[in-house]
């Protein structure tokens, strides 16, 4: 992978603060060819740098309730049960950590009975789960998935 310059950043910034930005658009902010701008983009969807994804807002597509859990697993297990719980469309990230849970996903549903079915007969049918520490969002302050500061060429 090519190590990305300040222009790449200022690509990513320009196309985090509005994705539907066209490339002319970004080129004249940029003082750059239009080709310029598709050459870096191109370059940095086939090297993974990032993709362009649709981020909807849950509650307004009906699912009401996020939680996240912390599932503890036993030895040996840990990645059966990641595995398996990628396969559920309520469940948008797991993740592997350290300290008090060895499994972290963040799931949305769209009530708490759908919620309550998710652990008591889902989870509990899984073997290899010691435990699941459910925690319900009450208020969201942030969400967001910009890693890019640097817009400025």
């Amino acid at each position: 992978m090519s190590k990305l310059d300040t222009m790449d950043f200022a690509i990513l910034g320009y196309l985090q603060e509005n994705g539907k930005r066209s490339y002319t658009e970004i080129a004249k902010l940029l003082d750059v060819s239009e080709g310029t701008i598709r050459t870096r983009i191109n370059r940095m969807l086939k090297e993974n740098v990032f993709e362009f994804v649709i981020h909807t807002n849950p509650n307004k597509v009906g699912l009401n309730v996020q939680a996240i859990i912390g599932i503890s697993t036993k030895l040996g297990s840990q990645e059966k049960i990641a595995d398996q719980l990628n396969q559920y469309s309520e469940v948008r990230f797991v993740g592997a950590f350290s300290g008090r849970h060895d499994l972290i996903i963040q799931a949305y549903f769209k009530n708490n009975e759908d919620l309550v079915h998710f652990v008591n007969k889902e989870l509990a049918k899984m073997d290899g789960i010691i435990s699941a520490d459910v925690n319900i969002e009450l208020k969201q302050y942030k969400d967001s998935f910009s890693y890019v500061q640097e817009k400025n060429a």
